[in-house]
């Protein structure tokens, strides 16, 4: 699951809410250290997939073994990578949906219209500069809790791009 915009603590907070009030068991990636204690138990319940980032395997290869664990899984990740404004997505949340064989489900988090939306399902293609334009479609006009700082890959000062969103990806 795409979860932008990514802009303030409480995005996650927002995000697991809204799971929970649809009684969708919610997954989010964090540091291992975030379960190797007391708590650790409470942290996983609550949706944590540990990643060790000093292991030999990448996130990627670390996200898609979680998937091919999993009976169903649906990860939450924030593409921007930041809550402060990037200039360009990351393309991690690409490379998991790939290595996984999972969709990309769209989820905004728009504090304009102060809604939590499933947007569409895109079904990634392999080709991540052709597809990134079809994705962040689906974020035009879309405000994050921190204005300014969520961007769909625009240069500093001009406004958000977006354009029409294909109809085989609304949801």
């Amino acid at each position: 699951m795409i979860a932008a915009p990514h802009t303030s603590n409480w995005d996650g907070f927002w995000m697991l809410a809204a799971a929970g009030l649809y009684q969708i068991k919610l997954k989010w990636m964090g540091k291992k250290s975030l379960t190797d204690h007391a708590l650790g138990g409470l942290v996983r319940w609550l949706g944590c997939v540990p990643v060790d980032r000093t292991s030999a395997s990448d996130v990627v290869e670390q996200m898609a073994a979680a998937f091919a664990d999993a009976d169903r899984m649906i990860l939450a990740i924030a593409p921007e990578g930041t809550r402060a404004r990037a200039g360009e997505w990351k393309s991690g949340y690409y490379r998991i949906a790939m290595a996984a064989g999972v969709p990309l489900i769209v989820s905004v988090l728009d504090y304009g219209s102060r809604t939590i939306r499933i947007d569409g399902i895109i079904q990634p293609t392999g080709d991540y500069e052709a597809d990134l334009p079809r994705i962040q479609a689906h974020y035009a006009g879309a405000e994050g809790r921190h204005a300014g700082r969520f961007s769909v890959g625009e240069a500093p000062g001009e406004e958000p791009s977006g354009g029409e969103i294909p109809p085989e990806d609304k949801g």
